[in-house]
C-alpha cells in the first residue's frame, strides 16, 4: 500500500446539510435549497436536494416548480452562500490537521495526499473527524491520482463505509464499461465527438490511439482523452490557498426582456453589484464577461479585457460589461443575462 496516494473528499449535499445543521428539527425531511427559497418563483433552480428529496427524483438543476410537484412536502430554503463559506472554511481546517498536503478544489471538494501507508485508515480518520468536529458526513474516493480519488468518490456515495478506491490495476475492470461521459471533465459536446468517431466507452478510448481523435479534437485534448480514459491524471496537490478567478451574477427573469434600454440597465446593475462584493473582497477586476439566454435558451457570452488594467471601481466594470453587450446582436426576447469578472490573482 506504500507509495503516492491522492483522497479526494467531497462533502455530501452541503447546502442542504448546513441548513439541517442550523435547524435540526428538518433532519430526516426533505430539504431543498435555491434561489430565495420560493419554488413559486419563476425560473429558479434548485441548488442542492437533500437525499430525501433526492429519493422524490429531485436534482440540482431542475427548476424550483418542478421540484415542488415532484416533492410537494419538502421545505423550501434560500441560498445563503455565506454561511456554506463559513462550514467550508471549518471544514478545510479540520482537513488541514492531519498531517497531509491539502488542496481547497471549492467549497465542498479538496484533494488531499502524500506517501501514504494506509489511505484507507487515513479516509476513515479524516470521515470521523469531520462529522465529529463540523457535523457533517462526507465521501472519500482512493486513487493513484486526482482522476482515480475523483472517479472513486462517485463510488464512495454509494458505499455504507463511504469510501472507495480505484487503483491502477482496478480501474479498466471498473470503469472499462462505462460510457465515455462518466470520465471527469468529459462533457456532451465531448461525448458527442467521440460517438463521431465509434468511441462510446472508457474502454473503447483507453484502446484508442491519439491520433485516431486528431479528426475531431487538438492534438493536446486528444492526448488528454486517451490518458484519463486509461485512468491517467495529476498526482499535484497544491497547498496554496484557494482563490476563486472569477466571481459571476446572473438573473432569470419572470417575463422575458425585449427593450434594449431595459436589458442594458440590468447589465449595468448586476455589473455595478458585482463590482461592489468584489471590491469588498479587496479583489481587483481584470477582465468582464457577459452572457445573455434568449427565450429559446440559446446562450451566447462575450467578454473583454479591462484596457487600463486592473480596477476596484464599480462604475469601470459596469461600463465595461455595457461595452460588451454592445457587441450583442438581440434579435429574441431575453431570459436571463448574466456578468462575469475574472480577478486579479
Amino acid at each position: 500500500m506504500d507509495g503516492v496516494w491522492v483522497l479526494h473528499v467531497d462533502l455530501d449535499q452541503f447546502f442542504a446539510s448546513v441548513e439541517v445543521l442550523r435547524r435540526p428539527e428538518l433532519r430526516g425531511r426533505p430539504v431543498i435549497v435555491g434561489g430565495s427559497g420560493d419554488p413559486e418563483r419563476a425560473r429558479t433552480v434548485v441548488a442542492t436536494a437533500s437525499r430525501e428529496a433526492r429519493a422524490h427524483g429531485v436534482h440540482s438543476g431542475m427548476p424550483m416548480r418542478l421540484a415542488a410537484r415532484k416533492c410537494p412536502g419538502a421545505v423550501f430554503l434560500p441560498t445563503d452562500m455565506p454561511a456554506y463559506q463559513r462550514k467550508s472554511a471549518e471544514v478545510m481546517d479540520i482537513l488541514r490537521s492531519f498531517p497531509v498536503r491539502l488542496e481547497v478544489f471549492g467549497l465542498d471538494e479538496a484533494f488531499l495526499g502524500g506517501e501514504l501507508h494506509d489511505p484507507h485508515a487515513l479516509a476513515v480518520s479524516l470521515r470521523a473527524a469531520v462529522l465529529e468536529r463540523a457535523g457533517l458526513t462526507c465521501a472519500i474516493g482512493i486513487g493513484r491520482n486526482k482522476n482515480q480519488a475523483k472517479i472513486a468518490a462517485r463510488f464512495a456515495k454509494n458505499d455504507p463505509s463511504g469510501i472507495a478506491t480505484l487503483t491502477d490495476e482496478t480501474w479498466l475492470p471498473v470503469m472499462g464499461p462505462h460510457p465515455v461521459g462518466d470520465l471527469w471533465g468529459v462533457g456532451p459536446k465531448t461525448v458527442k465527438k467521440l460517438d463521431e468517431l465509434g468511441l462510446t466507452t472508457v474502454a473503447a478510448l483507453a484502446a484508442a490511439d491519439p491520433a485516431a481523435l486528431l479528426p475531431r479534437f487538438p492534438p493536446r485534448a486528444a492526448g488528454w482523452l486517451v490518458v484519463i480514459a486509461r485512468g491517467g491524471g495529476d498526482t499535484e496537490i497544491v497547498t496554496e490557498p484557494w482563490v476563486a478567478r472569477s466571481r459571476s451574477k446572473e438573473i432569470t427573469f419572470p417575463a422575458d426582456l425585449t427593450d434594449r434600454a431595459e436589458i442594458a440597465a440590468q447589465v449595468e446593475a448586476l455589473a455595478r453589484a458585482l463590482g461592489e462584493e468584489v471590491v469588498a473582497d479587496g479583489r481587483q477586476v481584470i477582465r468582464v464577461g457577459v452572457k445573455v439566454r434568449s427565450s429559446s435558451f440559446y446562450t451566447r457570452t462575450r467578454e473583454a479585457k479591462l484596457r487600463d488594467g486592473p480596477t476596484t471601481d464599480p462604475g469601470v466594470i459596469a461600463a465595461a460589461a455595457l461595452t460588451v453587450l454592445d457587441k450583442f446582436e438581440i434579435t429574441r426576447p431575453v431570459r436571463l443575462l448574466g456578468v462575469r469578472a475574472d480577478l486579479l490573482l
